[in-house]
């Protein structure tokens, strides 16, 4: 993890009231950037979503997501770097979970927006 890597504990409450901001909008924009970059990719985002919901191997990732174990691992790679995963070893392999209920909460909250824009697309559908 490099320092543009935000911290993610209970200081983000002590900021500014109401904005959870600990740092100016221009500092906190500068180590948001890289979380936001990382979690960018259509599989990264998929991984956090199955991590919010439930610890996974990466042969329950291969598994769910449809792709293979050097892209899993990869995108894993990524993740661990922004501090948004974190790997416990276990026997021969590492099982995967969000770094905290901080970013899981986020990422199931945009799950919902998902699910509820799909709904309503289906819904306007003749």
């Amino acid at each position: 993890m490099d320092d543009t890597t935000i911290t993610l504990d209970r200081r983000a409450s002590e900021g500014a009231p109401g904005t959870g901001l600990t740092e100016g909008p221009v500092v906190t924009a500068r180590r948001l950037a890289p979380l936001l970059k990382a979690i960018a990719d259509e599989h990264r985002l998929a991984i956090l979503l199955l991590l919010a919901e439930r610890k996974c191997t990466v042969v329950d990732l291969t598994s769910e997501l449809g792709i293979g174990q050097t892209l899993v691992s990869h995108h894993l790679k990524a993740l661990r770097d922004a501090g948004l995963v974190a790997a416990t070893p276990v026997g021969r392999s590492n099982v995967y979970t969000m770094c905290c209920e901080a970013v899981a909460e986020p990422v199931r909250y945009l799950a919902g927006i998902a699910a509820a824009a799909q709904r309503a697309d289906e819904e306007e559908m003749p």
